[in-house]
């Protein structure tokens, strides 16, 4: 239970990824300024999350069972929270879809909606209230490509376009009620969860489609998708960082890119409003440029992690 004078934090999705790094940031603060209350569909599945919070589970990390996809399960969880009282609802539980469409089933677009745009709806409409009525709180989602679309990535990006629309209108009304809305935009970020998404879509045969289009899906995308969350993929642990320094700002932002080498990419569809330059720059890097873009990412890697600094150069 949280002690006076801690946030109580409620966060989705945190058997893994990215809802995992943060909790435990939070969790392990050493101002012991939050109370975190991690979710999942399965507690099952709490093992990694107990081991890497370490002694703050039990004191100031607590865990509870949450579906973002049931109405029910999420109003018992934040009816099981003393008072209902959540200071910062951190939206994180999300699911993948890659492929081409025609090979994607409608069941399994409904269930990526279900989960990433009405999942967030169901949780904002369980908590917004009291936040309203308090004039108090802090609303953070994190929407992985939610501004730039993405080939093969279509109806994820979707899921994500409508979660932006939405947070944009809803965060104009909450300023009058002082509560505050922030979205959280990594660009591509390296966990588990994509590397195995990815490994298991190369193996399907995604009926429907049209052999041009599939052998484009897996000599093209997915080496390139291997080789951009490889090389400027961030890291769970990195989202964290931004997403507890935006938490702690005096006035958070809407909007946090949390990739300085991702952010070009996002500015070229700003740099036209026709939407052109974004659209055929993303044509030519899949489908012309293939290598060149493999060693643009090599070498966008190195800057990174600071290998340029160890070259040497003989004289002529």
């Amino acid at each position: 239970m949280a002690t006076e004078g801690q946030k109580v934090v409620l966060i989705t999705g945190c058997s893994s990824g990215i809802g995992m790094g943060i909790a435990v940031m939070l969790a392990r603060d050493e101002m012991k300024r939050y109370y975190v209350i991690a979710t999942m569909r399965d507690l099952k599945r709490k093992d990694k999350l107990v081991e890497a919070a370490g002694d703050a589970y039990g004191r100031t990390l607590s865990l509870l069972t949450l579906d973002v996809c049931s109405s029910e399960s999420v109003k018992q969880c934040v009816d099981s929270i003393k008072d209902r009282h959540i200071d910062i609802l951190i939206n994180n539980a999300g699911v993948g879809l890659v492929g081409p469409v025609e090979g994607l089933s409608m069941e399994d677009m409904t269930k990526v909606f279900e989960t990433n745009f009405f999942g967030v709806v169901r949780m904002i409409k369980e908590v917004m209230p009291d936040m309203k009525r308090r004039r108090s709180g802090h609303i953070i989602i994190s929407s992985v490509m939610g501004l730039q679309g993405v080939a093969f990535n279509d109806v994820y990006s979707a899921s994500k376009f409508a979660i932006e629309g939405f947070c944009e209108s809803l965060a104009i009304q909450l300023l009058k009620f002082n509560v505050t809305m922030s979205m959280i935009e990594p660009g591509p970020v390296h966990t588990e969860f994509e590397m195995k998404m990815i490994a298991d879509v190369s193996k399907k045969e995604f009926a429907g489609t049209d052999a041009e289009t599939l052998q484009h899906f897996r000599t093209c995308y997915l080496p390139s998708a291997v080789n951009i969350f490889q090389g400027l993929g961030q890291t769970p642990e990195d989202i964290a960082k931004v997403t507890k320094k935006v938490i702690e700002s005096p006035h958070p932002p809407f909007r946090n890119l949390t990739n300085p080498l991702y952010t070009p990419i996002v500015a070229l569809k700003y740099a036209d409003d026709t939407g052109s330059l974004s659209v055929h720059t993303f044509y030519h890097m899949l489908y012309n440029l293939g290598g060149v873009m493999d060693v643009s990412v090599s070498i966008m890697k190195c800057l990174t992690c600071g290998c340029l600094r160890r070259l040497t150069i003989s004289p002529v």
